[in-house]
């Protein structure tokens, strides 16, 4: 005799179609605020991180350019010539330090910082050269071979140079002055921001405006109101 077992209904939970229907829309409504939210709020922070980065990279170049020029030495480039091999412009400098390149040993280099044109754009660019005695005397720097280019800023970042006289007056220009600037000025300027300086800056280098005296062994030193040697200022 066969058995017959009853059967059982068991309920199964779940949602209806209208729940999944409100469900789905209240995501929707969620994830659009946050969409919108993050569309606003995300250009804002990515200028905010490139402003940092510029900054910082600036603020890097200008290290660097304080540090070369502090260093800068009054420096003849041959014995026909007696200003000092220190000139610029705007967009450039040229002067003899001391050597710090790790390969370079000991002795005196010329530096040069010049804005240049590349694949990537322009950029401003140290490069250095052993000093020699130019021949005649003669400053000009096509004769002298540099090597060793390291970017210190890329545009729209620019920084350009101004040299101040005995007078304090500030040049656009410094060449064949028969004395060293009584100092430099930096200026930083963003193109992406139209020409408006970032930031205008300027240090003291440790080095004298003029000749440096002879020396003069046992004999009495001269009158200070004669001679008085005055320290160059670099602006910062």
């Amino acid at each position: 005799m066969a058995l017959e077992l009853p059967r059982r209904l068991h309920a199964e939970g779940g949602f209806t179609l209208i729940e999944m229907l409100i469900a789905l829309t209240l995501v929707g409504l969620v994830m659009g605020s946050l969409a919108t939210i993050t569309a606003e709020w995300l250009p804002s922070w990515k200028r905010g991180l490139v402003r940092a980065q510029i900054n910082e990279k600036a603020a890097i170049a200008l290290d660097r350019l304080v540090a070369d020029l502090a260093a800068a030495q009054y420096v003849w480039p041959s014995r026909q010539n007696k200003s000092p091999l220190f000139y610029g412009d705007e967009e450039s400098v040229t002067f003899v330090r001391s050597a710090i390149s790790p390969n370079g040993g000991r002795g005196l280099e010329i530096v040069r910082i010049a804005e240049v044109t590349d694949s990537h754009g322009r950029a401003l660019v140290r490069m250095r050269a052993p000093f020699i005695p130019l021949p005649g005397g003669d400053m000009s720097i096509e004769q002298v071979t540099f090597a060793d280019p390291v970017v210190l800023v890329r545009e729209p970042v620019r920084i350009g140079f101004g040299y101040a006289g005995p007078d304090g007056r500030w040049m656009k220009a410094w060449r064949n002055a028969g004395a060293l600037p009584s100092g430099v000025r930096f200026v930083v300027r963003d193109d992406s921001r139209g020409s408006a300086s970032l930031i205008s800056t300027a240090t003291r280098i440790n080095v004298d405006m003029m000749a440096p005296l002879p020396e003069q062994g046992n004999e009495p030193a001269p009158d200070p109101a004669k001679a008085a040697p005055s320290s160059v200022a670099v602006v910062r």
